[in-house]
């Protein structure tokens, strides 16, 4: 079975994904970190030299790939990947996968996020928690639709990593 992480951008997809993997002995796949391996390009410098159309087209390419590999996989996507052109229809039609969405709020992403914005290529240039709460909260709003057709969504405002991967066992019997 694949398993895809979804989640707005430092909602933990990455870390919990890395953990998970590792209690549910299935390879894990960082799909931003597979794209970096895949263009031998940072998302940063993808974005700065390329742009953004071309890194969502190579993004669903790179998702379409990832989501036909014949092992177990976890795979912890970008944070606008189910968003745009038909990705989410991928992770929906994939075999045998299961789609879980970790929910943070706004307050909790706005303090992950602040102090690493610089590697982030959509808040980098914003300069303050108050801008930074404003776009999250906005992005957030056009993004909930695809996050929420997720089969699961799991609430981690508070949750320990080792509560979030338990909630996360759960969904799965």
């Amino acid at each position: 079975m694949n398993f895809f992480l979804l989640g707005y951008m430092g909602s933990g997809k990455s870390t919990i994904g890395k953990q998970l993997s590792a209690k549910l002995s299935c390879d894990f796949v960082d799909l931003d970190s597979y794209i970096e391996t895949q263009e031998n390009a940072s998302i940063s410098k993808i974005f700065k030299i390329k742009g953004e159309i071309y890194f969502r087209k190579i993004e669903t390419k790179y998702l379409k790939e990832v989501s036909e590999f014949k092992t177990s996989t976890l795979i912890a996507l970008g944070g606008g990947t189910p968003c745009y052109g038909n990705n989410m229809e991928i992770i929906k039609n994939a075999a045998e996968a299961k789609s879980v969405y970790l929910k943070l709020s706004i307050p909790n992403l706005v303090n992950r996020l602040f102090d690493e914005k610089g590697k982030r290529p959509l808040i980098a240039h914003i300069t303050t928690k108050e801008a930074l709460t404003e776009f999250i909260g906005k992005h957030l709003f056009e993004r909930s639709a695809y996050y929420s057709e997720s089969d699961v969504t799991i609430t981690t405002d508070g949750l320990t990593v080792q509560e979030i991967e338990d909630k996360f066992v759960a969904s799965l019997l």
